[in-house]
């Protein structure tokens, strides 16, 4: 009888892993291009070797048992282990590494980005880029966690996280905004807090798991919570809230009289911004993540993210 050992392959776990995605062992069989007795054979093999059922084969749909799905998860993270082997081996042969993930805060412009990231390619990189967005805490924690290389935009605390490079980007100063055919853009001002729980806050929902924070959030206020700051803006120019929004997103909307501002008495908001990567100061860069850092660097560079939402 084959040992788990020899049944355990990367392929055998990426042919679970169709099964369970495609819901059907034939399905499966079609995608990795195999006749189904030769998979179900395989199957065989891989739960004698381990003296378990995988799949429940009463319905229809291959439903993994409570033993399938902990190979399956168990497996996708050897699989991931794998492929980032591979990745580190290339990277020492060539200094590039083959994927770098960018996260990239809600509140930071798109424009200026995008213009990085074609400047990036104009060079011609065997690095594969991939681009993130998350909102406040979630920023930050998707560096932490290992799922992207480069956070840009974090505006939390930095200082409990090891082995984290920081660099300031700018301040970010935040208005209240309303439509003009908002109750408050005719309110007295400076408006307080009684007045604004009388209306409904248009809140972005913090993409962290480990903390969640809500700024500018009155208690027992009615709160429309978005998963965009763009959402945020639109449903603020629709006039179905208020709420706090950064000068730079919102300016050409200022400018065309699609939102106005309005004095609070709440406390003036101003948040600081880095961009960060992980590694200790001793680290070197992969090139790829060099060459962005570098382009950070550039005051430019940094104040066209702050404030470069539009072209006008």
């Amino acid at each position: 009888m084959p040992s788990s050992r020899d049944v355990l392959t990367p392929d055998s776990l990426a042919m679970l892993q169709a099964i369970s995605e495609t819901g059907s062992f034939a399905a499966a069989a079609r995608s990795l291009g195999l006749v189904p007795s030769a998979l179900t054979y395989r199957v065989r093999q891989i739960e004698d070797a381990l003296d378990v059922l995988l799949f429940d084969r009463r319905s229809r749909h291959a439903q993994p048992t409570e033993a399938g799905q902990a190979l399956l998860a168990e497996g996708a993270r050897l699989l991931q282990e794998i492929d980032a082997v591979a990745h580190r081996v290339k990277r020492v042969a060539t200094g590039w590494e083959p994927q770098l993930t960018i996260v990239v805060d809600g509140a930071v412009a798109r424009t200026p980005i995008f213009e990085l990231i074609e400047a990036f390619y104009a060079l011609k990189p065997p690095t594969r880029l991939k681009l993130k967005e998350a909102i406040l805490s979630g920023t930050l924690e998707t560096l932490t966690s290992g799922q992207a290389d480069l956070a840009i935009g974090v505006v939390v605390n930095t200082s409990n996280a090891a082995d984290l490079q920081t660099r300031e980007m700018g301040e970010a100063d935040f208005i209240f905004a309303v439509a003009p055919h908002h109750p408050l853009a005719q309110a007295q001002e400076p408006i307080s807090d009684e007045e604004l729980l009388q209306h409904r806050l248009i809140a972005v929902a913090d993409s962290g798991v480990r903390s969640n924070i809500s700024y500018g959030l009155i208690d027992g206020q009615d709160v429309l919570t978005v998963d965009s700051m763009q959402a945020k803006v639109e449903a603020q120019i629709r006039g179905i809230g208020c709420g706090f929004l950064p000068r730079g997103m919102v300016q050409a909307y200022l400018e065309a009289g699609l939102l106005v501002t309005r004095q609070v008495q709440r406390s003036k908001r101003t948040l600081r911004v880095h961009y960060a990567w992980s590694g200790a100061p001793q680290h070197t860069p992969g090139r790829a993540l060099q060459w962005w850092i570098a382009q950070l660097e550039s005051p430019a560079t940094r104040k066209a993210l702050m404030e470069n939402h539009h072209r006008h």
